[in-house]
């Protein structure tokens, strides 16, 4: 144990003698398995030295084997996005009306439909190539260069030579520092300290030491890894170097590496939530347009005895019922929202759909490490053998990664390290003089500073830091206290934090080089406890997020301990964790119970992660996943909508249908990604509610008045003036801003809910249309007049417009209008609305379209009609909206 000399230095008290301790489990040397072929064998097969190749050798590779990158993704061009935007279910029912229409001779609709169409496929394809774009600068500024070893001929030297990452060919020599990117699939020839940071193809946050394994026996560093990832003397694309150096040589490049081979286990993504819903209100259009022709049909023949020549009316009707400038307003809605989340918060969607879904989203899954917590470790304190507190070992892990940075000449401090001395103070370590250094290897899984103590004469110390397990059994140590120090370290790990053992020894002082032999016999010190580093903005992120109705669950490939403390630091409650192995034994069913009421997946596989997205999609949730390594892409295809940062791998990057282009992943940015898709979602709903529900109501008093009246109730010109009217000021549903109790929960469209509103609200609107008949037939006191027909058609032309008015103001956003709202884009269109349908058929237009002034006494009670149906109007949505809120 520490104490303090009678000088005021510091010493360790050695009370053990001294002892040969046998080499680590592992390590080259200790017995094993063989390792499969040395470097040499490899770099034989290969055809390559030590010495790298030459320019001529590379150039010849680079024509067989191809550039070092990933396959891509084919670009699609403009045109092929114009006509696969033809293949939406919205538009695809607008064209077949416009179809039907024309082979009538109905132009004018069919004219009217056409444009429509070509607008919102214009308006749809033009987001996505600008999201392409995005994309390609993005892939521009994550570009990266490898340092090689080449040659200018056979008997040059080698020379290192920085070059595009592209360019790599097998048989390459490179090297590698702390920041570099592996740039493809190598083994090891060389390496100083070097660890790597799997996370981005395994899940595992902590960095994995590297180290060449040529000896028969060596078979790493006694820490077992899993998955195809875990052979210690390769380093596979996709990875990045944390701490140390190397030098390797490249054994795979671009698609034949291990990090493309990820994306063959990657099935194709099933419907979203957006296909599901545009489908369901499709075909619910679909059914309603396919019946109301041969009904019109059948009624007039048998009432009416007319034949054929009410097709035209027929066709009519159904167009009416028909949302024409749905395609246009979701196209516009969805690309202005993502054209607003990528000016205003760097959100990228490359697939304007899944901004829709974004606003569905019900439950967000994600990835512990870089969106909870950096890759970066933080102390949290010093612990004594019995686990108190005690600052005195957190000093002597100072004094140990202070000098070992110092004496080793260690190009940047290990991130460990790096920790230790931000919490402790640096300058009491300096103290010490320092002698030597026996610097951190992976075999030993820990280093050792040899410092001078002040007052302490003829005598050096040892300052042993590193892993538990290999610190402890270098420790003069009974079996009993060593397995109680052992469990101590255990349930710490199971408590979420990572510990360093910290052990000494006095050593007489000598010139002879320190050697690891000399870490034997040591006194165990403590151990230093580390956790890893929250995200600051991520606590308040979380709390948003529950607020808005999101449920956040955590699918990582960590420690369950780990990721459990992690959730509780931030405030989210991550109750009973569930580790894979249990998953394996689970069926579907079994797994959607248990994914419906578990926060956090602990030691997940790509596999286990698309596994459980799949579940929680199947069970009605809508699911979003975050992620940005190899490991991810199972899970981001599985997901309604597949979010990653913008320093993913390429290959996440091309799959994901948001790009987060900040820095890191930002649950801020996904708040505001979900909030821009819930204002896009509501806006369309909106407009689904009003348009259809007004359109049905119009369907269903034309169908009356043409049983009814001797005429057709109107004439198709005036019939499309109307629509041309109403579509027009639907446009402004696009820049309408949602009531923002509208946007606190998951937004999807609903076929079931959408259809028992139009119907109901539909029916409303159809009384407000057959009361509008009797005002017309009180005002001209019969039929028989000249102009009875016209009059007829004028009025209800007027009152069309005016209720459609009422409904745009009254339904906006699925309840009463707030005060102060009267002036936005869809109070003025509304107003603007109510006014050309007043005032048309007084104007010059009014006579060509077959209309003409209307009686006084038709103002008046068409005033009342309006006030009853407002009243009527209002009362619904009250009653609705308190229905909607109940229990």
């Amino acid at each position: 144990m520490p104490e303090t000399s009678a000088t005021g230095g510091r010493g360790l008290v050695v009370p053990f003698p001294s002892r040969t301790l046998p080499a680590p489990a592992g390590a080259p040397g200790a017995g094993g398995a063989p390792a499969g072929p040395t470097s040499l064998q490899v770099l034989r097969t290969l055809d390559s030295g030590p010495h790298g190749l030459t320019d001529e050798e590379a150039e010849a590779r680079l024509a067989g084997y191809g550039e070092n990158t990933l396959p891509a993704r084919r670009t699609v061009s403009w045109p092929g996005r114009f006509l696969h935007s033809l293949r939406d279910p919205f538009t695809a029912v607008l064209l077949c009306l416009g179809l039907v229409s024309a082979a009538v001779a109905a132009w004018g609709p069919a004219c009217v439909i056409t444009v429509l169409v070509v607008v919102s496929c214009v308006l749809r394809s033009a987001g996505e190539h600008r999201a392409d774009r995005s994309m390609a600068g993005l892939r521009e500024l994550v570009a990266t260069t490898a340092t090689v070893v080449r040659r200018t001929g056979r008997d040059a030297d080698p020379v290192p030579r920085e070059i595009p990452v592209d360019q790599l060919v097998p048989g390459d020599v490179v090297r590698l520092g702390p920041g570099d990117l592996v740039p493809a699939d190598v083994r090891l020839l060389r390496a100083n300290s070097l660890s790597v940071n799997q996370a981005a193809l395994t899940g595992e946050s902590a960095p994995v030491a590297k180290y060449p394994v040529d000896a028969p026996g060596g078979s790493g560093s006694g820490v077992p890894e899993r998955g195809p990832f875990g052979e210690p003397q390769s380093c596979f694309q996709g990875s990045s170097v944390m701490s140390g150096s190397g030098t390797a040589v490249v054994v795979a490049t671009g698609a034949r590496t291990r990090f493309a081979a990820a994306h063959d286990f990657v099935h194709p993504r099933g419907p979203s939530a957006f296909d599901r819903s545009v489908h369901g209100i499709s075909w619910t259009l679909i059914r309603f347009m396919l019946v109301t022709p041969p009904l019109v049909l059948m009624a007039n023949a048998a009432l009416r005895g007319r034949g054929l020549e009410t097709l035209p009316f027929a066709v009519a009707v159904a167009v009416g019922l028909t949302p024409e400038m749905l395609p246009v307003v979701v196209t516009t809605c969805l690309a202005r929202g993502a054209s607003l989340l990528a000016r205003s918060h760097g959100v990228i969607v490359r697939r304007l759909p899944a901004l829709h879904d974004l606003g569905a989203v019900d439950v967000l899954c994600l990835d512990k490490t870089g969106t909870l917590t950096r890759d970066r470790p933080v102390v949290v304190r010093g612990l004594d053998a019995e686990g108190r507190d005690d600052p005195e070992v957190l000093h002597w892990a100072a004094v140990n990664a202070w000098w070992t940075l110092q004496l080793a000449d260690l190009p940047v401090p290990d991130a460990l390290d790096e920790a230790i001395l931000d919490a402790a103070d640096t300058a009491d370590a300096q103290v010490h003089d320092g002698v030597a250094a026996v610097p951190f290897d992976p075999a030993r899984r820990l280093s050792t500073a040899v410092v001078r103590v002040p007052g302490r004469l003829g005598t050096d110390l040892l300052v042993v830091k590193g892993a538990v397990e290999s610190v402890l059994e270098r420790c003069a140590l009974d079996g009993d206290r060593r397995r109680r120090l052992l469990r101590l370290a255990a349930d710490r790990a199971d408590d979420g934090l990572r510990l360093l053992a910290v052990a000494g020894a006095e050593r007489p002082a000598r010139h002879r080089p320190y050697t690891p032999a000399d870490e034997r016999g040591l006194t165990f010190v403590g151990f230093v406890a580390l956790r890893e580093e929250l995200v600051p903005s991520a606590a308040g992120a979380l709390r948003v997020l529950a607020d808005r109705g999101v449920t956040v669950k955590v699918l990582t490939g960590d420690h369950p301990g780990t990721a459990a403390r992690a959730c509780r630091d931030l405030g989210l409650d991550p109750g009973e964790v569930c580790t894979a192995d249990r998953i394996d034994g689970l069926t579907d069913s079994e797994l959607a119970g248990l994914a419906a009421r578990t926060t956090v997946f602990a030691r997940c596989t790509p596999e286990h992660k698309a596994r459980i997205v799949t579940t929680l999609r199947a069970a009605g949730r809508t699911a979003g996943f975050l992620g940005d390594g190899v490991n991810d892409l199972p899970a981001l295809h599985a997901a309604d909508v597949g979010i990653c940062p913008r320093d993913a791998v390429d290959m996440v990057r091309e799959s994901a249908d948001v790009i987060l282009a900040g820095r890191g992943k930002d649950l801020t940015a996904i708040d505001h990604a979900i909030t821009a898709g819930r204002h896009s979602s509501v806006t369309i709903a909106t407009y689904l509610r009003i348009t259809l529900s007004s359109n049905l109501g119009n369907v269903i008093a034309m169908l009356f008045a043409g049983l009814l009246l001797p005429f057709l109730p109107m004439l198709p010109a005036q019939a499309l003036v109307q629509n041309l009217c109403f579509d027009a000021a639907q446009l402004t549903f696009s820049y309408d801003r949602p009531a923002p109790a509208a946007l606190r929960g998951p937004t999807a469209l609903r076929p079931r809910d959408l259809l028992r509103f139009i119907t109901g609200f539909g029916a409303l609107n159809a009384v407000a249309d057959l009361a509008t008949f009797g005002v017309l037939a009180l005002a001209l006191y019969g039929p028989g007049g000249a102009d009875d027909e016209a009059v007829f058609h004028s009025g209800w032309f007027t009152e069309n417009l005016l209720t459609q008015a009422l409904v745009m103001v009254l339904l906006r956003t699925g309840r009463r209008t707030a005060g102060g709202r009267g002036g936005s884009p869809v109070g003025r269109a509304a107003a603007g609305l109510a006014v050309t349908g007043l005032l048309l058929p007084l104007s010059p237009l009014g006579p060509p379209l077959g209309m003409t002034a209307l009686p006084a006494l038709y103002y008046p009670l068409l005033v009342a009609v309006l006030g009853l149906y407002a009243a009527a109007l209002a009362f619904a949505v009250r009653r609705r909206g308190n229905r909607d809120a109940g229990p």
